[in-house]
């Protein structure tokens, strides 16, 4: 295996305590060639963390695919990761796009991504908040599928991810954290080299407690999370592997006990833990005799991918295994969704609340309702009163089912009430998510005010209207007027 020269600083030398590598990554060897290009995607949100967005689609992907986020580790760069890591290669090939965050000196010295720091690492702040709108903005640009958005990073990068599946469940579907820490471990910089090196002796309920508080009353459904973890690795420790597994296996309720184990290429043991249904929540994959790195395989089979590098290990083509985890290639725990429910009503009972009913789904355990494209709650059944509204304000409404193994199905069609009372309500904000709460329509990448027609212009993150709300299914441009 491929170990960086003695010379060089490993992270426990390092003068703060980060996860870091320690050489720029070498010329890559055996990469295979790309059907698109790794591209800067620009104004993609307000960017709390100052981050930079690059993302790669293969060419022809259609609508509807699933979107990665993968996340470089320290002294790495957005296209360091785009050449070493595989991902490209394995978009390609089951088809799917790749958002690849850059963070930078500016952010720190050593270009880690901050999974210590409770500023950077939360939800709805900093570097974290930066990574949700690249999702946004790949979502508007690639029409990728929602309920299929998956997160990936290496070393700090996959502090970071563990971090963004606490934080953000209701958004990632999935995720993999190689060579990584568990969520929100540290939430300093002086803690952050204990968690690299040391047990912390927590008891998995413990752990999983960093998980629920990091979303305070979300009851899931929970991501599908894969460990990889080489057992040599003096930067971040086996240890790291067994308390991720500790915490993501009791977050989803399903002890410990192995529910299969098989040997795979590289002198790599696959360890399952499946969920109710019999279908993996939680793998680990440990890598016998690999150090600090991102485990690749490069070469032509379908088992390989990627370029040796430093950080990038010569032993088992990870991505490949992660994505038949995820089922990103027609098979693993993937199941079909349950349909969205039909005949949505939406009545206000008073100046301040609006009552939903909706018509039951067969085999659904409970069900999501999204305000305006965003979920306000899990009922079980197929009812609920929301309360606590602006008087005279007009809100949209939907509701998607969720299947008894937690798989989210399609939303409803979006049915907007008014609350009585109050001048006619204004929305102002972006066309795609104007679209998304159900004030206005797309078609082939331009946006129309609902009921009116109106022209609004280009279905993106970055055109921005005011929309008021005349009755009800009726907007009209309102630009400067409310």
């Amino acid at each position: 295996m491929a170990r960086p020269p003695a010379h060089r600083p490993l992270l426990r030398r390092a003068a703060v305590a980060l996860l870091t590598a320690a050489a720029l990554l070498a010329p890559a060897t055996g990469a295979s060639a790309a059907a698109g290009t790794l591209q800067q995607v620009t104004g993609f949100g307000s960017n709390p963390g100052n981050l930079t967005m690059y993302a790669y689609a293969p060419t022809g992907l259609p609508s509807g695919a699933p979107l990665v986020v993968a996340l470089h580790g320290c002294v790495q760069t957005a296209d360091d990761y785009y050449r070493h890591s595989g991902w490209p290669e394995l978009a390609d090939r089951y088809g799917f796009a790749v958002v690849f965050p850059q963070t930078g000196p500016a952010n720190n010295a050593l270009s880690c991504f901050s999974w210590f720091d409770a500023a950077e690492d939360a939800r709805g702040v900093g570097e974290a908040a930066s990574v949700v709108q690249m999702v946004a903005k790949a979502g508007a640009l690639f029409g990728s599928d929602q309920r299929r958005v998956y997160v990936t990073g290496l070393s700090a990068g996959g502090g970071m991810a563990a971090d963004l599946l606490a934080d953000y469940p209701d958004v990632f579907a999935g995720g993999a954290v190689d060579s990584g820490l568990p969520a929100h471990c540290a939430t300093t910089r002086s803690a952050a080299s204990s968690c690299q090196n040391d047990d912390q002796r927590l008891s998995p309920a413990q752990w999983a407690e960093k998980v629920r508080r990091a979303y305070p009353g979300y009851a899931g459904p929970w991501p599908r999370v894969a460990i990889w973890q080489g057992g040599a690795d003096t930067t971040v420790r086996p240890v790291n592997a067994a308390e991720l597994r500790d915490q993501w296996t009791e977050v989803w309720g399903i002890g410990r006990t192995p529910a299969g184990t098989r040997s795979l290429p590289g002198g790599t043991t696959e360890t399952t833990y499946t969920d109710a249904a019999g279908r993996p929540a939680v793998a680990l994959y440990e890598v016998a005799g690999m150090g600090h790195g991102l485990a690749v395989a490069p070469g032509s089979g379908t088992d390989r991918c990627g370029a040796t590098g430093a950080y990038f290990l010569d032993a088992i083509c990870s991505g490949y295994h992660t994505v038949r985890f995820w089922g990103l290639d027609g098979g693993g725990p993937t199941v079909p969704a349950p349909p969205a429910p039909t005949g949505l009503t939406a009545t206000p009972t008073g100046a301040d609340a609006i009552a939903l009913g909706w018509q039951p789904v067969t085999g659904a355990a409970s069900y999501q309702v999204f305000r305006d494209g965003i979920r306000i709650a899990s009922p079980t059944g197929t009812a609920y009163t929301d309360g606590g509204l602006s008087a005279g304000t007009g809100y949209g409404y939907a509701v998607a089912a969720v299947g008894a193994d937690g798989t989210v199905g399609a939303r409803s069609a979006t049915v907007t009430a008014t609350t009585p009372g109050g001048p006619a309500p204004c929305f102002t904000t972006d066309n795609y998510h104007q679209v998304a709460a159900g004030r206005a329509t797309q078609s082939g990448g331009l946006v129309s005010a609902l009921g009116s027609g109106q022209a609004m212009g280009l279905w993106n993150t970055s055109t921005v209207h005011t929309l008021r709300q005349t009755g009800p299914g009726y907007f009209v441009l309102a630009d400067g007027q409310c």
